[in-house]
């Protein structure tokens, strides 16, 4: 399919116009553009900038407002609640994990619980903002039915991703991001978009049955990694996620993609932990890097060349693309062209 590339430069400024054009403040579109191109740069294009258009249709169905005032509210010495009003869940999230930390910085460790949110793309987006600033980070959501608990044929939990940061000293930090399906919704609906099969095993029709089509997979469910496993990991995060914060949860949280009645009402959970609070920081970074360089120097399995930590692979391709560009089929860029004519933005120069 024909690739155009462009500059992470270019794809967040046409993102920041295109918000400011829909109503959201400049330091939020600023904040919600990183967000959607640092997906992109890392290879989580499912989660990137060719999801905005979805987005900007939201809020001018009223579904995600595009200016919200969030302020987080103690509930106790180490732990903070925030209403996201039906914000961007990129806006409710990144302010969240501040919180985290700051109230890390004075208690060692920070939750946070956010409700009324929305869908907030790439969780290792959090993961970054913690490991970035020296924190440890667990980051949590929940989302709507994807599916179903072990042993069931019916969508009822998310396959919500779920992410965790620890910086390191000289060596790379660890960052994961995972859902506990076999794959991401997104990575289907990209396959939809580009016309594509997905592989046998990620998902079952609305029968009930196996397939490798992406359109009857998004009619039916996806599966879980590790079967109970994944669906257990699932559960976990609706509890985090959703029962405990006040958002919706049990399957009741709204499909971005089909539900145009109501908000979302997703639930995000938030931890933030200071390396030092068991050991100075030059001794954790020490012992981080020397975890991380066991893992590289591991014996390898017959067909691979290294071993990496989680993220590292990732980490490589931003570094990449920051340098070379970020690689789009014209297909994707199309909605975003035409989204600019919309809202009366210079569109992006394409050459290519």
């Amino acid at each position: 399919m024909p690739q155009i590339v462009v500059s992470a430069t270019d794809a967040t400024a046409l993102a920041h116009r295109l918000l400011r054009a829909n109503g959201v403040p400049d330091g939020d579109a600023t904040t919600i553009a990183e967000c959607l191109v640092r997906a992109d740069l890392r290879g989580v294009d499912s989660h990137g900038l060719t999801r905005l258009p979805g987005y900007l249709d939201r809020v001018r169905r009223g579904l995600v407002e595009p200016r919200v005032d969030l302020t987080p509210v103690r509930v106790a010495h180490a732990a903070a609640e925030l209403d996201g009003h039906n914000g961007f869940g990129f806006v409710v999230a990144t302010r969240a994990m501040a919180e985290a930390m700051d109230i890390a910085r004075d208690a060692g460790v920070g939750v946070v619980s956010a409700r009324r949110s929305t869908h907030f793309g790439m969780a290792a987006c959090y993961a970054l903002q913690a490991a970035e600033a020296g924190f440890i980070a667990l980051i949590f959501t929940n989302a709507s039915p994807g599916m179903p608990p072990w042993g069931g044929r019916d969508a009822m939990i998310g396959t919500s991703p779920i992410a965790a940061a620890a910086p390191a000293g000289s060596e790379v930090p660890f960052i994961l991001d995972m859902s506990p399906a076999l794959a991401a919704r997104g990575k289907i609906r990209r396959a939809v978009k580009q016309h594509e099969p997905i592989p046998s095993g990620w998902a079952l029709d609305g029968d009930g049955r196996p397939t490798t089509d992406p359109r009857a997979a998004l009619n039916g469910v996806m599966q879980p990694i590790g079967g109970p496993k994944g669906s257990g990991l699932s559960i976990m995060m609706d509890i985090f996620g959703g029962v405990i914060s006040g958002a919706a949860f049990a399957g009741a949280v709204g499909d971005m993609t089909k539900e145009f009645g109501r908000p979302q009402n997703v639930g995000h959970f938030f931890l933030a932990l200071r390396p030092d609070l068991f050991m100075p920081m030059a001794r954790y970074r020490q012992r981080m890097d020397e975890l991380v360089r066991t893992i590289h120097d591991a014996r390898r399995a017959e067909g691979f060349d290294e071993i990496l930590v989680p993220g590292e692979l990732e980490g490589r391709r931003e570094a990449q693309r920051r340098r070379d560009g970020i690689p789009y089929d014209r297909t994707d860029i199309e909605p975003l062209q035409a989204e600019a004519l919309t809202s009366n933005v210079e569109p992006l120069e394409l050459v290519g």
